[in-house]
């Protein structure tokens, strides 16, 4: 099982909830994990694809394509501006 912790209201507001638990087996990505459970998580999709979700894994800052596994804790938190890497306008 998998502890999924939500903060921030914009990201509580589309799964609407603070904490989940989902089963899994084996090794698997935080992508793959939130696409494998779209009723609960499809709608977090967009804030990680745009890098607007800051994912941590077990108190380590992670990424959709860091692994997880069970009994691990992934923690994501909305962050209103992404940062700068170059390939977009920078938000005014």
């Amino acid at each position: 099982m998998i502890s999924i912790q939500i903060f921030g209201q914009t990201l509580r507001a589309v799964v609407e909830e603070s904490e989940l638990e989902v089963q899994v087996t084996g090794s698997t990505t935080v992508k793959q994990l939130i696409e494998a459970n779209p009723a609960q998580l499809g709608a977090l999709l967009p804030y990680i694809k745009s890098r607007e979700a800051l994912i941590m894994i077990n108190k380590k800052i992670g990424s959709e394509d860091s692994p997880v596994r069970d009994g691990d804790v992934v923690k994501l938190s909305f962050q209103s501006r992404t940062s700068y890497d170059g390939t977009r306008d920078i938000p005014t």
